[in-house]
């Protein structure tokens, strides 16, 4: 009788499979992620996408149900200012949204985004391992000095690199809304440190409202990694209830760079 070993690729694909909230932002600067494919666009699409044109994929999740991102016309009933905005649905799903960009560290400048969030996932803490879920993200990806990398890290790297053909970004930074913690916070990933996440939302006050933000990219990577950012190479958004096996609705307006 014969054995054959598997691949280094099957055996990364089933070594992922438990990781798969890591992996998104393992996925966010990855030329080719898996079961990725191009949002179609519909009326009021340049109304959300200000990123110049920029092609926004869906990138899937190996084993998770993807949350459900459409244009939506309307926000909840009661909410003020209402607009057409990207409706995420979050049913125990994960998946993302991403564009490529390519921004040379001297040339950042600031993004602004918005959001509105009806109700906050009721046991999510993006501090722990297995509850990191949040009703919405912003997501930037940089290049960096891989080299730098911990064990850890670097395995992680090799990883990515096997399932997807690309390396993950140097470091990804994400703006939150996170449940108890102050504004200002900055959450380290329970998986890795090469993902930070600050905290510009917090608790249950703002809830049926749209929130508008402009962050100064430079000033938050210093302060959320305490080095100089490379170039930032994806942006993307995510809600995710996975973790929680809860559900979750958010809507997005336009996002743009500076």
């Amino acid at each position: 009788m014969k054995f054959s070993m598997p691949s280094k690729a099957l055996c990364a694909r089933r070594l992922l499979l438990p990781l798969a909230g890591l992996l998104a932002s393992l996925l966010i600067g990855c030329a080719a992620p898996q079961a990725s494919s191009t949002v179609a666009p519909t009326q009021g699409a340049q109304t959300w996408n200000a990123l110049a044109q920029a092609a926004w994929q869906e990138v899937q999740l190996p084993g998770k149900t993807p949350t459900v991102y459409r244009l939506d016309e309307h926000a909840p009933n009661g909410a003020r200012g209402q607009r057409t905005a990207l409706k995420a649905d979050a049913h125990s799903s994960a998946s993302m949204l991403r564009a490529p960009v390519r921004i040379e560290p001297e040339a950042l400048g600031r993004v602004d985004f918005s959001w509105l969030v009806p109700q906050l996932i009721a046991n999510a803490d993006m501090a722990q391992r297995d509850s990191d879920d949040s009703p919405v993200r912003l997501i930037l990806a940089f290049e960096g000095d891989r080299s730098k990398f911990s064990p850890k890290n670097a395995m992680l790297n090799e990883l990515a690199r096997l399932v997807t053909g690309e390396e993950m970004p140097y470091a990804t930074l994400m703006y939150v809304w996170c449940n108890q913690r102050p504004v200002g916070s900055v959450i380290h990933s329970p998986r890795t440190d090469r993902i930070r996440k600050i905290v510009v939302e917090s608790g249950a006050q703002g809830l049926q409202q749209w929130h508008n933000y402009e962050r100064d990219i430079r000033a938050d990577y210093v302060r959320a990694f305490g080095e100089a950012p490379g170039a930032l190479v994806a942006i993307g958004l995510m809600s995710d209830s996975d973790n929680t096996h809860s559900n979750a609705v958010a809507w997005y307006g336009p996002i743009a760079l500076h």
